[in-house]
């Protein structure tokens, strides 16, 4: 983590009291992001730790840092979280769907490190009771 964003002692040891969650926590980038992937004006980034285990064995084998999104459809309200689903509505754009079960349709919590100090800028499935 430390290679892609700037993080002190205490919020490192924050995030990982919590991790793996269901959290994101938004943190100053460093220079070895790519400027098309910062937010523009804040130069920051999305970070998560999942607690899936399919997410977690991906990570591993990989042995880097892995890009993701909600997949949330143009004109939908509700984001696509089965794999069987997105397979049926996606599979003649993707290279590949893995089906590991539902992932919720519950939102993590989002909290916004980019100032050194925890704020809760969205609660979810994660306890924000640590971070207020």
């Amino acid at each position: 983590m430390g290679q892609l964003v700037q993080i002190d002692n205490d919020v490192f040891r924050s995030i990982k009291a919590v991790t793996p969650g269901s959290y994101t926590f938004i943190l100053p980038a460093t220079r070895e992001v790519p400027k098309r992937l910062l937010h523009p004006k804040k130069k920051t980034v999305g970070v998560r730790i999942p607690d899936n285990h399919v997410v977690q064995a991906l990570l591993a084998e990989l042995g880097e840092p892995l890009l993701s999104s909600t997949l949330l459809l143009p004109d939908e309200e509700e984001p696509l979280t089965q794999g069987w689903e997105i397979k049926e509505r996606l599979d003649h754009v993707v290279d590949a769907v893995i089906d590991s079960g539902d992932c919720g349709a519950e939102p993590t919590t989002v909290i916004d490190y980019s100032s050194g100090v925890a704020e809760i800028v969205r609660r979810g499935m994660g306890d924000p009771s640590r971070f207020e």
